[in-house]
């Protein structure tokens, strides 16, 4: 038996949370992931996973093993990675979420910069606004905007995102063009609510150095940020958004910034991954060439007039 190998389906097991996703996933036959189960307790006396026809659940000895197992095999891949050709050329699965648009406008139209550099890393693209179990659902890496992150995870800040605040022709043909905060009375916006928590947001200004929620009525709740984008086109009310996220549309007429001269907060967009996948050299490299991408000048990521 590959002690190393049955290692890594028994840990892929309990991140995705059964025996046939790991063999999909491990591209292994579904019965060889069972023999491999099978030979592992057998080597170690213990069994480890807790088997019904619904679930698999950890043992208490499979629980105290699975760490150790991660650890174990985060230090092998780098330890081999510091021996070979890996260390310049690292390949195999990577597995990232991140939010659509990030991945739409952001991440996928210069992803073969990456693949160009790194050409034996395959990469598996999940593209949503939901929060994701990066354990369980066996990810490596994440993108996510906002303030609120996890803090079981190592965080990697890639770029503050300059906000902008906007409105459809139509919409401000119907109400106005709102010069200052004092404006706003009178006018509507589209609201933005969490799918994961329920969390409602509101329009956030900068105001004597402090953030400012203002809250106006809406008639339409979305949640999720293309959906939050097409009801402000259809006339709904004002929006803010990251300008990366709006940038076509406002160089295309479809929506039109409002209060520029007020400031928004910035909204940080970070890389987070587990622990034990810090040392992990696919995501090492992915992760540094986020780093460098939101860097880059000349890129739609920002407002042309902020970057100085």
């Amino acid at each position: 038996m590959d002690r190393f190998n049955a290692m890594r389906v028994f840990t892929r097991i309990v991140e995705l949370g059964g025996f046939a996703k790991a063999a999909d996933s491990l591209q292994l036959p579904r019965a060889s992931v069972t023999i491999l189960i099978k030979q592992l307790e057998a080597h170690l006396g213990v069994q480890l996973l807790q088997r019904t026809t619904r679930q698999i659940s950890l043992t208490l000895d499979g629980a105290a093993y699975y760490p150790r197992c991660v650890r174990l095999l985060a230090d092998l891949e780098e330890t081999e990675a510091v021996f070979s050709a890996a260390r310049n050329n690292p390949k195999g699965l990577l597995r990232v979420d991140m939010p659509a648009g990030v991945g739409r406008l952001m991440v996928i139209p210069a992803l073969p910069q990456f693949t160009a550099r790194y050409p034996l890393i395959e990469l598996e693209i999940g593209l949503s606004d939901r929060p994701v179990d990066l354990i369980r659902e066996g990810v490596d890496c994440v993108l996510r905007g906002g303030d609120s992150l996890d803090d079981s995870l190592v965080a990697r800040p890639l770029a503050m995102l300059d906000q902008v605040t906007c409105a459809s022709p139509d919409y401000l043909k119907r109400f106005g063009t709102p010069q200052c905060l004092a404006d706003l009375e009178g006018h509507r916006m589209v609201e933005y609510f969490s799918s994961s928590n329920g969390k409602r947001y509101g329009l956030e200004f900068m105001v004597n150095d402090q953030v400012q929620i203002i809250n106006l009525p809406k008639q339409v709740s979305v949640n999720s940020a293309d959906g939050y984008l097409a009801a402000c086109e259809a006339g709904y009310g004002l929006v803010q958004t990251p300008y990366y996220h709006v940038a076509r549309q406002l160089s295309e007429g479809r929506l039109c910034e409002v209060l520029r001269t007020v400031a928004t907060p910035g909204m940080p967009l970070t890389a987070l991954y587990p622990p034990h996948r810090q040392l992990s050299r696919r995501v090492r490299v992915f992760v540094d060439w986020l780093v460098e991408l939101c860097a880059q000048p000349g890129n739609d990521f920002y407002r042309k007039d902020s970057r100085g």
